[in-house]
């Protein structure tokens, strides 16, 4: 891979930390039984077919399209996160990828293209002068570069979306589950509001990191259209809170009984240790999917996780843990051990492995005439993408479109474990409940924002 030039330090600690470190969960390699070896030479991989393989392309049909080569972004904030979950599934993929023969012959190169969480325009449009597209990535200030890379007409594969100027925009193939008009987390929150713990909907709380506030605003939004009460809500600073108590003190004397966190899993661990020592127990917290991981575990400790109930949606992707179970999941935990031992397979890097797959997929469909146009087409043509396993069906062909499927884990001192939601679909329970957002919380760019039209696609 070749890493971007060095950039200037960081200066400004932004209070977006939670939202652009999501997805940081997730376990080990060694939290799964060993599977047998992958081979270097197989091209197939779950489901999928002749992902990658041989070839003797001789055209140049595209920016960054070589006869040998195919040059590709990876956006992330590791610099500034510490994060290096896209990094490592952008090593494995195309390691494992290229060992295989590449994209009909042509070898991925990976150009990292590290934010530092500020410097996200200007990685994007190093981008658009030097990448084929951008695969596997995401930013947490991911909308600071949004017009630019409609406007170059660079393709999208990201391993995650944030905001929602950039979720759904045009050009790009999310394998996220959800649209931008849609709350993601809908099925999660009316399974636990009406199923598990209806009791629950008299009282219901959320706090938010003040950076995020509109994600806070449209699960306000949901819960009172589901005839929840808002019992508390409020914000705090994502730039770190020194004193949980006075919050902790609020959720008691509001009698709150569900509680929906949004931002950095360690801040919660932290007002959970404050609730805890008030003997304050919720019937549920939300973490969000930012805390699924070993390190919310271990900080929040074995006397908090018995005392309190906290569960994430996965949203319909595979969890890592029961890997042994699912065997796309496992062959991402045998490559990962392979190509990067001791890298984490986290949930991000699970979204980013399905992200490379989509891109692989799709420009190996196009043979030696490997342009943007054809990506783009044969992309669409996947309407039931699962990256060959990894997660519940999503629709390419139609990005703003409702989660369909949902499924849950809880936080225990032994780590994460599947709640049971009555799955009807393999590990996830679809057709579910879905809410399209009623305010104004922005929206996806598109090709007509910025002059241009899908034809201008070449």
């Amino acid at each position: 891979m070749r890493p971007s030039p060095a950039l200037a330090a960081l200066a400004v600690v932004s209070a977006l930390l939670a939202a652009g470190c999501a997805d940081r969960g997730g376990s080990d390699s060694d939290g799964a039984p060993t599977a047998p070896t992958v081979s270097a030479a197989s091209a197939d991989f779950g489901e999928l077919k002749n992902v990658c393989g041989p070839g003797n392309p001789t055209a140049a049909p595209a920016q960054g399209v070589t006869a040998d080569e195919v040059e590709v972004g990876v956006l992330t904030d590791v610099g500034f996160s510490k994060n290096p979950e896209f990094v490592d599934a952008a090593k494995v993929f195309t390691s494992w990828c290229n060992d295989a023969g590449g994209i009909n012959g042509r070898k991925i190169v990976a150009n990292i293209r590290d934010t530092k969480f500020m410097e996200v325009r200007q990685r994007v449009l190093e981008a658009c002068r030097d990448d084929f597209a951008l695969v596997g990535g995401g930013a947490g200030l991911d909308h600071l570069g949004v017009r630019d890379r409609v406007s170059c007409l660079l393709p999208e594969f990201p391993g995650q979306v944030i905001k929602l100027e950039n979720e759904g925009s045009d050009l790009q193939f999310s394998v996220q589950p959800g649209g931008a008009s849609y709350l993601r987390n809908a099925a999660f929150y009316d399974w636990l509001l009406k199923e598990a713990y209806p009791a629950s909907a008299s009282a219901v709380g959320i706090i938010v990191g003040d950076s995020i506030k509109s994600s806070g605003e449209q699960r306000i939004e949901f819960l009172r259209a589901w005839g929840a009460n808002v019992a508390y809500s409020d914000l705090y600073p994502a730039t770190g809170v020194s004193n949980w108590t006075p919050y902790a003190q609020a959720i008691k004397n509001k009698g709150v009984k569900g509680l929906i966190f949004m931002g950095d899993f360690r801040m919660l661990a932290k007002l959970e240790q404050e609730l805890t020592n008030m003997d304050y127990k919720l019937d549920w917290i939300d973490t969000n999917v930012n805390a699924y991981g070993h390190a919310f575990v271990d900080i929040t400790g074995s006397q908090v996780l018995n005392a309190q109930n906290n569960m994430a949606d996965l949203s319909g992707i595979h969890p890592v843990e029961d890997a042994a179970g699912n065997p796309a999941t496992r062959q991402v935990v045998d490559l990962f051990a392979k190509y990067a031992p001791g890298a984490e397979v986290s949930i991000g890097a699970v979204k980013s492995f399905s992200a490379w797959l989509l891109f692989a997929k799709s420009a190996s469909a196009c043979g030696d005439n490997l342009t943007r146009k054809c990506l783009y087409e044969q992309a669409r043509k996947e309407t039931a993408w699962t990256g060959g396993g990894l997660q519940a069906p999503r629709d390419m062909s139609a990005q703003d479109s409702p989660s369909q499927c949902c499924n849950v884990v809880k936080a225990t001192p032994d780590g994460w474990k599947s709640v049971d939601v009555k799955a009807n679909q393999g590990s996830y329970r679809c057709g579910v409940a879905s809410y399209k957002l009623t305010g104004s919380y922005g929206k996806p760019v598109t090709l007509a924002d910025v002059g241009k039209s899908v034809n201008d696609l070449t």
